[in-house]
């Protein structure tokens, strides 16, 4: 049973619609908010309101909160394919493969990386929230390559600091439909939720967004596809894959953000063509310059050799 608040319709929010009087009202996000009024939550003189309806002064608002989601849960189990690229007292460096999160979150119940190393008996930095402790930045679960995970505190506030200050050199490749043109350049260009996305699980360019920059150049240009080395200077969700496909130029297999089906058939591309490939910051123990490197992972190397072929 949720949290039940009442109370008269508040005057300043007369008119409004009902996920942004909520928002205002609670604290809410928007679309928490809407959530709330699509699971019924939400009632005046008890008639049940949508999200896009009027809130009508003189009523009695009631909102019934439902209770928030219990904290996902660290589970210590062996992760096939889990690859130990670096280990010392300060860090871990992980080449991650597909279909592995960084952490558990809701509606997640896969193999992650922190559970991937707490099963392989790894003790890792405390900071954090329980379910990400020591994560510093994550890789999309479709998306193969390589993370580092802080052991000591000190390391965790160090690295933390450096990826916030983009001090870290991220470098992806991607396999992307067609041939951009310019054929290297950057794309400065805001990221926010999909206007029209169902879920929270999709992103767009949007006016307002978190800014958003991404540098790419083209290593090779095939028929159906070009191969790009991707640089990122900032860390947001799903950002090369939103990116490209802002340029119409989606990575191959990444069938949420448009790419052709065909083609990810014919190469045997069962998700998108994307992995993390070089990662280099400042050693947060020895204060050195270090870079760790990955080689691509079994499925995007032969079908980039099909692609060659």
């Amino acid at each position: 049973m949720g949290e039940l608040r009442q109370m008269p319709v508040p005057d300043g929010l007369v008119g409004e619609r009902v996920d942004a009087a909520l928002a205002r009202l609670l604290g809410l996000s928007r679309s928490r908010a809407a959530e709330v009024a699509a699971a019924g939550g939400v009632r005046v003189d008890g008639r049940e309101l949508g999200k896009s309806d009027r809130l009508v002064g003189g009523g009695w608002l009631e909102v019934e909160l439902p209770d928030p989601p219990s904290a996902p849960v660290v589970v210590a189990e062996p992760v096939p394919g889990l690859r130990v690229v670096h280990d010392d007292d300060d860090l871990v460096v992980v080449d991650k493969p597909v279909g592995v999160a960084a952490h558990p979150s809701p509606g997640w119940d896969g193999p992650t990386v922190v559970g991937g190393l707490a099963g392989a008996g790894y003790r890792i930095a405390t900071s954090g929230a329980a379910e990400r402790q020591g994560v510093v930045h994550r890789l999309d679960v479709g998306t193969s390559g390589l993370m580092v995970v802080a052991k000591s505190e000190r390391a965790y506030t160090l690295l933390k600091q450096a990826f916030r200050e983009r001090t870290v050199t991220k470098t992806y490749h991607a396999l992307v439909q067609g041939h951009p043109d310019p054929s290297a350049g950057t794309v400065d260009a805001p990221i926010g939720r999909h206007p029209s996305a169902s879920s929270d699980h999709r992103f767009a360019v949007v006016e307002g967004g978190r800014p958003s920059v991404t540098h790419y150049s083209t290593l090779e240009a095939h028929r159906s596809a070009s191969l790009l080395e991707v640089r990122l200077e900032t860390g947001r969700t799903h950002q090369i894959r939103v990116h490209m496909s802002a340029l119409r130029h989606p990575c191959v297999g990444d069938l949420t953000y448009g790419a052709d089906p065909t083609l990810a058939a014919r190469l045997g591309v069962r998700r998108q063509w994307l992995h993390a490939l070089r990662l280099g910051f400042e050693h947060p123990g020895t204060g050195l310059p270090v870079v760790y490197e990955s080689t691509y992972p079994e499925d995007l190397a032969v079908a980039l050799e099909r692609l060659r072929g």
